[in-house]
């Protein structure tokens, strides 16, 4: 059963959420954020407000994915994940 919009903000949230209160996460989270953002960004292209956001996380999920250490990846990004999860709050 696919996800509507809601849903998929709502399993971002709690994605990079989690990223944020843990400091750790797994490169499966990191593609499902991927995925996720690919899905928003088809279903929100005429939002101005959210698509620069989802660009970030889109950008983040990837260099996640590819960091050697993606813990410490997870730390360095700890305040965009914060302006993220309130982003995502404002406009869903």
């Amino acid at each position: 059963m696919p996800l509507n919009q809601q849903d998929q903000f709502s399993l971002l949230k709690d994605i990079l959420s989690n990223h944020q209160n843990d400091c750790c996460g797994s490169v499966a989270e990191c593609e499902q954020l991927e995925r996720l953002v690919k899905s928003l960004m088809v279903q929100t292209n005429s939002d101005r407000h959210i698509q620069p956001v989802l660009e970030e996380i889109y950008r983040y999920s990837q260099n996640g994915i590819a960091a050697p250490e993606l813990d410490q990846h997870i730390e360095s990004n700890q305040q965009e994940l914060s302006q993220w999860v309130t982003e995502i709050n404002q406009y869903s």
